[in-house]
């Protein structure tokens, strides 16, 4: 049974190529697609330029939400948070049948019973058991940083990768999952530091950075390298500065791309520094104090790198 889902797709599909078909007799793209025939008829000369076509909707019909809840046969997509991604069966916390009628006192035993030994046999071997601890140690660090539904499964994924791989062996779970959340991050093109990773985990800085290079090196992730027009977005929004400020810092940043400035620097503190630095050239100065307390790097780092940036580029900052 397709998912709602695919049904959705497959109709965004059988649209996509109504759009791109062209009749052969008349060119005319006034096509209309008869459900009941299961055909895609040209509506100016009747010409038939498919048929056969697969219905991939429900063979019921609902007419209102409370129907098609009760009449759907599929049931709710793939969940990769979960270590069996909830396909398996669960047996529900309420102590009603499937009709919504109380248990009997005499029963409630029994079926606790039966609830305990369904969640322990569901978790069975190492395997689910590390990808059980791992992807709720994701989900926790993930809504420490705030970060999209997206990202943790992208962080499930990889994890659940590494663990079928044998690359978690002798390792903390709670440092690998670190790892995998930064590598789903980068890979997702959604910037966070490496020490935004680490302060939001129980895991030292060692651990996780060793646990990423050895998910880079042994899984093929294809990671680019941020950069630092990525974080100009989200270091604004946390600076509170104007468009006009991170427009001109992304003009900052683009030139020393050009000039290849920004070769092995680290992005982070290029972006500040090109968001101090546009700061002043706006008149919408900001110190580099509230910059490194507000960002997270050092006020040496700011120092350097606007200096860098001002002198390579000709840049006329005054400082006072």
């Amino acid at each position: 049974m397709p998912t709602s889902e695919e049904i959705s797709m497959s109709t965004k599909t059988i649209q996509r190529m109504e759009e791109n078909l062209t009749c052969p007799e008349c060119h005319s793209h006034n096509l209309n697609q008869d459900a009941y025939r299961a055909e895609i008829v040209c509506n100016r000369c009747g010409y038939v330029l498919d048929s056969d076509l697969i219905d991939y909707g429900p063979e019921w019909r609902a007419f209102d939400h409370d129907q098609y809840t009760k009449r759907a046969h599929n049931g709710p997509p793939i969940n990769p948070l979960l270590y069996d991604k909830g396909l398996s069966t669960d047996i529900g916390w309420k102590n009603t049948d499937y009709r919504g009628a109380s248990i009997p006192h005499r029963n409630r035993a029994q079926i606790n019973r039966l609830r305990k030994w369904n969640r322990r046999t569901r978790v069975s071997n190492v395997i689910q058991r590390n990808i059980t601890q791992a992807t709720t140690s994701i989900t926790q660090i993930s809504s420490r940083l705030g970060l999209p539904r997206s990202i943790r499964e992208n962080a499930a994924f990889i994890y659940r990768k590494a663990t079928l791989n044998d690359l978690v062996r002798g390792r903390r779970i709670e440092g690998m999952a670190g790892a995998a959340l930064y590598a789903a991050c980068r890979q997702c093109n959604y910037p966070r530091t490496l020490d935004e990773i680490v302060r939001a985990t129980s895991a030292s800085r060692t651990e996780v950075g060793r646990g990423y290079r050895h998910l880079s090196k042994e899984l093929p992730l294809k990671l680019m390298p941020t950069t630092p027009q990525d974080y100009l977005p989200r270091f604004g929004s946390q600076l509170q500065v104007s468009t006009d400020v991170l427009e001109k810092a992304k003009e900052i940043l683009n030139e020393a791309d050009r000039r290849n400035i920004t070769n092995g620097r680290g992005p982070t503190g290029l972006a500040t520094a090109a968001l101090y630095i546009a700061s002043i050239l706006c008149k919408k100065r900001t110190t580099q104090k509230k910059i490194a307390d507000t960002i997270g790097v050092t006020e040496v780092t700011i120092r350097n790198r606007y200096k860098e940036l001002s002198e390579r580029l000709n840049i006329a900052v005054e400082v006072y």
